[in-house]
Order: C-alpha cells, then structure tokens, then sequence
C-alpha cells in the first residue's frame, strides 16, 4: 500500500508499506478521511516537540472497520468511527485516575508512533469511537473538537459565565464551538481579522474582538459590563497572550491553557495571589469528551461543515501540503483516502 511519510522539516514522500496484521485486541480500520492539524502543520515546519524523523502523520481520522475479534463493545466490520489517537498505558497513574489523555508513557499516533496518511492501520479496539450516522469528514473532525471541548470541560464553565477564547484556529473554534453549545456568553479574539470575521459570519460568535487592538482590555471590560471574563481560556501557543491572560480574568477566575508553548512563561506572583487565580493546563480529551463530541455533532449542537476550507488527495500530499497549509484562508483542510 502507498503510504506518506514525513521524511524530514519540509519534505513528505511516498512510500511502500505492507496492509499491516493486527493482533488479538486490535481492528484493522481502512482510514477514509484525515484532518490536518496543527501539530502536523508545526512537524513538517520542523517546530513540533516530541517529535522525532521520520513519521508518518495523521491522528485525526475517519475510518471504517475492516477486521475486528468479537468484542463486548458491539463494533463489527463496516463501522464508521472516529478513532481516539491516544495509545495509554492502562496501568500508569494517571490512567488509574480516568486521565488517560495524560498518561506518564502516552503515545499519539502521528507523533510519537506512525499514524495514519496511509489506507490501513491497526488500532485497539477501545480506541474506536462508533458513529455510523457521521460522515467520514465528520468523524475526521471529532478529535480537534474534543481537544477543545476538554479545555471547555477543565474550566467547568457554566452557561451563567463569560469566556473570553483567545486564538480561533481550529482547537479554538472546538473551544468556541462547545461553550456556544452550553449557552455560555462567549467572547474571541484574535489578531486574524478573516478569522474574526468567520467566527462572527460563520458560527456567530457575538463578540469578536482584535486582539492586538490598543484598547483591547477596555473593550473586553465595556463586553462585560465592566468587569473581567470569569473565565479565559488561551488556544494560541503564543507566550505573550499567555502571559496576558492573568490580567484579563477576573478575580476568583480561571485560566485555561489549551495551546502548547515550547519554552517557559513567566507571571506576577502577587497578581496571581491577588485576584487568587486557577491556572490549568488541558491536554487531548478523555473517551467521555469522544462520545460527548459525536453526540453534538450528530444532534447538529455542533455544525462541522463550515471548517472544511480545503481538501487534498492522499498522494497529492508531499506537492500540495506546504501550499494548503499556507494558505490565510485555510481553517480545516481534509485529506481524503
């Protein structure tokens, strides 16, 4: 089978690749479609962190089963699924406690084993998330929206508070997109005025703020009505937005950190005493954040349609990749298998 492998910092190939065996507890899925994200956009760049050459990207998936044992989860082959990229162990700490998108040994397909920019992987069986009511495009989109609905869901925002979203990119929009869906009041920024005008025009976002405006705080204040967002949530990766988030919640609030930053932050302790913040990190999403996900999407909570800008065939990758991925106007591109 043809496969596409990232060889080096800007260059894909293609290579040949056995149909690969599975192994007791594991389905043979044929990948249908496959979100490109972020991480796979920093790892052709040469900027994504624990990432070694070469790989085999793709963890945003759409597939369908092939091969499966008989399983107590009722799955069988023809399945749609959305497939949870995050290979845990069952036995670390952090899996014992329900964290598995944290585990001490983690492996996530695409980056630290080889994922799936080919037509067939083998995966754990507890890893396939069954959707049949979903398109492939739909379920290809089921973990960037998870990556944001868990920022949502560590910030245990309530439909009684503000947020303010910074970053709009595609974990951001899964952000936005689930607190709209909790009849949050929802607040964006960014410094993207196309991607501003998207969330407004698109998925109507009520307020859409510039995020490098001069009198941006003040803006954000007279949003509401005053005060300060009981909740900030930071889906950049950018250090100073990060670092300005402790002065855009209010006091008693939270701060989420959705977006990955290779280096060190720095805040004002007294600040941080003061307005007696919480400060959390969010990293991938939980089995429950899947079902969760598929469900508002397929009861139309979630409208997955608008974020597909782009679209590439599988072999058209190592010419048309760095292109798409430039593109000002991409939101979501799909590879289609």
């Amino acid at each position: 089978m043809k496969s596409i492998q990232l060889e080096t910092p800007g260059r894909f190939k293609v290579i040949d690749e056995l149909k690969p065996i599975r192994k007791l507890g594991e389905a043979l899925v044929h990948i249908h479609r496959i979100g490109v994200c972020g991480t796979d956009i920093h790892a052709f760049h040469g900027r994504q962190p624990f990432f070694d050459y070469p790989r085999i990207l793709g963890h945003e998936l759409g597939a369908e089963i092939i091969e499966i044992n008989d399983n107590g989860l009722g799955l069988k082959p023809g399945d749609k699924c959305s497939i949870e990229p995050y290979f845990n162990n069952k036995c670390s700490s952090a899996s014992r406690m329900g964290k598995s998108n944290c585990c001490e040994d983690l492996k996530v397909l695409g980056v630290h084993i080889d994922g799936g920019m080919r037509p067939y992987i083998t995966v754990p069986i507890e890893k396939l998330h069954r959707a049949n009511e979903l398109s492939f495009e739909q379920l290809a989109l089921i973990e960037t929206i998870c990556i944001g609905t868990h920022g949502i869901e560590r910030s245990m925002l309530t439909k009684d508070e503000t947020i303010l979203i910074l970053g709009t990119g595609p974990i951001g929009l899964g952000a936005i997109q689930f607190a709209l869906a909790l009849g949050s009041r929802v607040i964006v920024a960014d410094i993207s005025e196309q991607r501003l005008t998207f969330c407004r025009d698109v998925i109507s976002v009520p307020h859409a703020l510039k995020a490098d405006a001069p009198d941006f705080e003040d803006q954000l204040k007279n949003l509401c009505g005053g005060d300060l967002p009981q909740v900030v949530l930071d889906a950049t990766g950018n250090r100073f937005s990060m670092e300005r988030t402790f002065n855009l919640a209010a006091s008693g609030g939270r701060i989420v950190f959705l977006g990955l930053l290779m280096g060190e932050i720095s805040f004002d302790d007294p600040n941080l005493h003061r307005k007696e913040l919480t400060l959390m990190a969010s990293r991938n999403a939980t089995p429950d954040t899947f079902k969760k996900v598929i469900g508002a999407v397929a009861d139309g909570s979630i409208d997955t349609k608008p974020w597909i800008t782009h679209r590439m065939a599988i072999l058209d990758v190592p010419k048309q990749f760095e292109k798409i991925a430039s593109q000002p106007d991409l939101i979501k591109a799909i590879i289609e298998v």
